[in-house]
């Protein structure tokens, strides 16, 4: 049996692979689970549940925040409207800005007073709003 050449393999390889794919930031909604995952960077890393709804994903590098998982989206959109009428403002055409969930689990969040906990909101927010990140929830607000 005999071996490619180490050259010859890595030059069929790139061919079919190809070039890379750049990153671009992303949301996605999952009905089915009834959530909405949030990627901001694609650095590898790992969760950090912070509240009932959130689970934060912050790099394995620097621990900086790379997105988010939020559970429980549907119900959650529905309490918030039952709560703050106006929220359905922020749905649009069946979407919503997942800077908006951030910033009404924020709003509605018994623990206002843990710092920590609304810094992070705050850099969720921030990252969410930059990546222009909207997740199709279409039987939301409707």
């Amino acid at each position: 049996m005999t071996s490619l050449p180490s050259t010859d393999f890595s030059d069929k390889f790139l061919d079919i692979a190809g070039e890379p794919v750049s990153f671009t930031p992303h949301s996605t909604y999952d009905k089915d689970g009834d959530c909405v995952e949030f990627l901001a960077k694609p650095d590898p890393f790992y969760g950090e549940r912070i509240d009932d709804l959130v689970t934060v994903y912050r790099s394995q590098a620097d621990n900086e925040i790379v997105g988010a998982l939020i559970k429980g989206v549907k119900r959650f959109c529905e309490k918030v409207l039952t709560l703050y009428p106006g929220f359905g403002i922020e749905v649009q055409d069946g979407k919503v800005k997942v800077a908006c969930l951030f910033r009404a689990k924020a709003w509605a969040t018994p623990k206002a007073d843990d710092k920590m906990l609304m810094i992070t909101y705050r850099k969720l927010i921030e990252a969410a709003e930059a990546a222009e990140a909207e997740a199709g929830l279409c039987e939301i607000g409707a």
